[in-house]
């Protein structure tokens, strides 16, 4: 039995490896976050200390036309002192490859906690934020946001 040479050129089979790699590297990324993977995030973050509600001002849209480009506004009610302020604040999005969409840190010298950005949403789904203060105490506020076209899955 005589082997054949392969047909495939050595710059093929490069390319044919380097496709193989990024497609294992993204494939459990296209998974998407529920409800118990931004559960963990937050543990992960603050174990199992207690989450009071108020203090964060979340404002998002009920309906987004456009996933690609979400407004996001989040305001948390703070003296902002030395002695009292909001340390951070984590926003998680439950229907997202990765759960975690921004984090943010603050002082005293920021004068108010507040921030705003735009997020992508992949799909309707509810956004949590987290908002850490200075003397370890921990908020929470939850909103659901209707993506109706442009995410990844409606």
């Amino acid at each position: 039995m005589q082997i054949q040479p392969s047909t495939l050129s050595r710059r093929d089979a490069v390319k044919a490896a380097a496709w193989a790699l990024a497609a294992a590297a993204i494939a459990p990324k296209l998974a998407f976050a529920d409800e118990k993977t931004v559960a963990a995030e937050i543990k992960k973050l603050y174990g199992d200390k207690p989450m009071a509600s108020g203090k964060i001002k979340l404002d998002v849209p009920e309906i987004a036309e456009n996933g690609l480009v979400v407004p996001i506004n989040v305001e948390i009610e703070s003296p902002m002192t030395e002695a009292d302020y909001v340390k951070a604040v984590h926003v998680f999005a439950e229907g997202n490859p990765q759960p975690g969409v921004v984090s943010y840190q603050f002082t005293p010298a920021c004068g108010k906690a507040s921030a705003a950005t735009r997020m992508r949403l992949a799909q309707t789904q509810d956004i949590i934020c987290v908002a850490e203060m200075s003397n370890g105490a921990l908020h929470t506020a939850k909103a659901n946001i209707k993506v109706t076209i442009g995410g990844c899955g409606g």
